[in-house]
């Protein structure tokens, strides 16, 4: 895609998230209708309503893309673009009337021969949207464009040392992921400035986009999880690092400001 178009598909990906979105702050403080639940997670009807709103808009502008979602897949995701959508990140946070959630949108675009660093499976992230509808505020990226935030453009932090930063972390599912990520949990605490952990992939990028964070890492995540983020990252001087691991779209990564990853993993 040329620069017009990426403008165009940006607009498109912006009013679908801004849709999602609006759905969210409606139905917040409204019972929930729990599709399925387990002890670590939650689906929600208003995931399914959410998608199908998301995938309206896309399929309406772009009817030969196909969409990779949480909520399933439509088309082929091997062609050579395709949507990566989460519509909402963070569903156990809104399920609980946490008003920490976003709707999370990427276009991505398979290449030719080998990937290069930061692809996801084989494809670049070529636009991403990440979308907060409690406080209002779209982040967006285009891999010809800086990263803004309500349309002012922002840059990763510039700390350098673990003992003023800030990191956020994700704990997966996945017994095994679990059992990976405690021992870094428990060796960072003593040599950052904080900890937190937030339960939205998609927020925790787009601040570590703005400099409010300083790096995010989890063992285990989906890629419509963190996709949007990622260019959302690289396009604001920061960078994102991440390993493919057992589980269908599932990597391990680690985003950053582009000046802790190897102390991060040195902790």
């Amino acid at each position: 895609m040329n620069s017009t178009q990426l403008r165009k598909a940006l607009l498109v990906a912006t009013e679908a998230a801004r849709a999602a979105g609006a759905m969210m702050r409606a139905n917040l403080r409204k019972p929930k209708h729990v599709n399925e639940s387990t002890q670590h997670d939650i689906k929600l009807e208003l995931d399914v309503r959410c998608q199908k709103r998301i995938q309206t808009s896309l399929q309406k502008a772009y009817p030969t893309i196909p969409i990779l979602g949480e909520e399933g897949i439509l088309g082929d995701p091997n062609a050579e673009f395709r949507w990566v959508v989460d519509p909402i990140d963070g569903t156990v946070n809104f399920a609980y009337d946490i008003p920490h959630a976003c709707v999370c949108i990427a276009l991505q675009q398979r290449r030719a021969g080998r990937p290069k660093a930061g692809d996801l499976y084989g494809a670049e992230t070529i636009l991403g949207v990440t979308y907060d509808p409690f406080l209002d505020e779209l982040w967006t990226a285009t891999r010809d464009q800086k990263s803004r935030c309500n349309g002012r453009p922002i840059q990763v932090s510039k700390r350098a040392k673990l003992a003023e930063a800030i990191i956020t972390m994700g704990f997966s599912k996945k017994s095994e992921s679990i059992s990976k990520a405690l021992p870094t949990f428990t060796g960072l605490i003593p040599k950052v400035r904080k900890v937190r952990m937030f339960g939205s992939a998609g927020l925790s990028m787009a601040w570590i986009a703005a400099g409010r964070l300083d790096a995010y890492l989890e063992a285990g995540v989906r890629i419509w999880d963190v996709a949007a983020g990622s260019i959302l990252i690289r396009q604001a001087g920061g960078e994102f690092w991440h390993s493919e691991v057992a589980g269908d779209y599932a990597v391990e990564m680690i985003s950053s400001n582009g000046l802790l990853r190897r102390k991060l993993r040195a902790a």
